[in-house]
């Protein structure tokens, strides 16, 4: 808070400002254009400091100007206002904040409201009102008695949720629509390549009986083709059901309207991330869908030296065996980085390092990560030999017709979506062992 003693202070170090650039000039040329660049700045320093703190003596004598005449004011409400006004210079500036008075005095409202009077006491007839003065040191504060009890917090609508693990294998696998509750395909389940090359005929002898009873015995030289052998199997991939529920109020729903969403966005990562789980490693048993590891006849590759040349020998399984071209090696991200940090014998990153901005490959094959992958085991195939069949996509359901819900102005938000999975050639894929 301005005082006296302030503004006297203000005045002497203006006063010694202005002698300063009195002596710089006196000591240099009569003639300010012959002036050196040193003395013409010293001397502008100076004017210049004079010139603030006159600025700050003619703020200092408004504010002591306003204050005596809220003193004024003061004195004729009561001892209690002359009070607060006079210890207004021995509070903290932190309780200055919150004083209701100062707030008052200080404000441009009061300040335009005396300036008709130029000082003068208000005659005492005289109708005095000030604009709207705002008072928001009453809401702000550091304790319970400087009206802190007043806040009302801000809803900002952030909703800050723990986070989710990526979701890559729906995007690599064959992904189809189904209108019914049990998908069929066949699969073949061998083949035996006959094909060879056969002379011409050089007689027209008909078989011959054997001896004893058995097949017909053809002629050596009749031009008989090979005949090969091909087996198909009918299989059915049922569909089934991955759901969940979780219960929230009316009030809820009604009162925060981004809550309903979230709950929906919640619950439908909670399906996708259980439908990846499924996807990979679903044991079939129950209700739970045959995952690609746990399907019979897929391949296996052991650990061979490192976790490159395993890979390599899987791909090389895949071709052979399996008879595709894979598309994807799938790893758990703790082998993902096994493959970024992998130097050469001269120290250099085989893949790239930290500044590589292409996609991560091994053996020329996309490495896509995904947490649900076991670590220590890669999955190289061709994915499109796996096929989803959506039956119904997610769909979110709220009632309250649930148990003693109605009577407790409670919602069941339910989410569920029904599909069906099959490996359709097993030996398209290859479990990897990277370690």
């Amino acid at each position: 808070m301005m005082t006296k003693t302030k503004l006297a202070d203000l005045q002497t170090a203006a006063l010694k400002a202005t002698e300063a650039a009195r002596q710089i000039a006196e000591k240099a040329d009569a003639d300010p254009s012959t002036w050196s660049e040193q003395v013409r700045s010293e001397y502008d320093a100076e004017m210049k400091k004079g010139r603030d703190l006159l600025d700050q003596i003619k703020v200092a004598k408004a504010d002591l100007a306003v204050l005596d005449e809220a003193k004024g004011l003061a004195a004729e409400i009561g001892q209690p206002a002359v009070d607060d006004i006079e210890s207004q210079g021995q509070r903290p500036v932190r309780e200055r904040v919150k004083s209701l008075g100062l707030q008052v005095v200080d404000s441009q409202a009061f300040k335009d409201a005396l300036a008709p009077y130029k000082g003068a006491p208000i005659p005492e007839r005289s109708r005095f009102q000030t604009d709207p003065i705002g008072m928001k040191g009453l809401f702000v504060g550091g304790t319970d008695t400087s009206a802190g009890a007043f806040v009302v917090n801000e809803q900002t609508g952030i909703v800050e949720t723990l986070g989710r693990k990526e979701l890559t294998i729906r995007d690599l696998v064959s992904v189809r629509r189904t209108g019914s509750d049990a998908v069929e395909y066949v699969a073949q389940t061998s083949h035996t390549n006959a094909a060879a090359v056969v002379a011409e005929a050089t007689s027209s002898a008909a078989p011959t009986a054997p001896g004893t009873a058995g097949a017909l015995v053809l002629n050596p030289n009749g031009g008989y083709k090979p005949e090969g052998s091909w087996a198909y199997e009918r299989k059915v991939a049922n569909v089934k059901t991955i759901a969940e529920w979780v219960p929230a109020t009316k009030r809820a729903l009604a009162d925060v309207a981004a809550l309903e969403g979230l709950i929906n966005d919640e619950l439908r990562a909670d399906i996708a991330e259980t439908e990846e789980a499924q996807i990979l490693n679903g044991d079939g048993t129950g209700e739970n869908l045959t995952g690609i590891n746990a399907w019979s006849g897929i391949q296996t590759q052991t650990f061979s030296t490192d976790i490159f040349e395993s890979i390599r020998k899987g791909i090389t399984k895949a071709r052979t065996v399996g008879r595709v071209n894979p598309n994807a090696v799938v790893v758990n991200p703790v082998d993902a980085e096994k493959i970024d940090l992998a130097k050469d014998l001269n120290g250099t990153y085989r893949y790239g390092g930290p500044q590589y901005m292409g996609g991560r490959t091994v053996w020329n094959l996309p490495v896509v990560e995904s947490e649900t992958q076991a670590a220590g085991t890669a999955l190289v195939g061709d994915f499109q030999k796996a096929v989803l069949w959506d039956r119904e996509q997610t769909t979110v359901t709220i009632t309250d017709s649930h148990a003693d819900f109605f009577i407790r102005n409670m919602v069941a938000i339910l989410a569920e979506e029904r599909l069906a999975f099959a490996v359709t050639r097993p030996t398209a894929f290859v479990k990897v062992a990277t370690a």
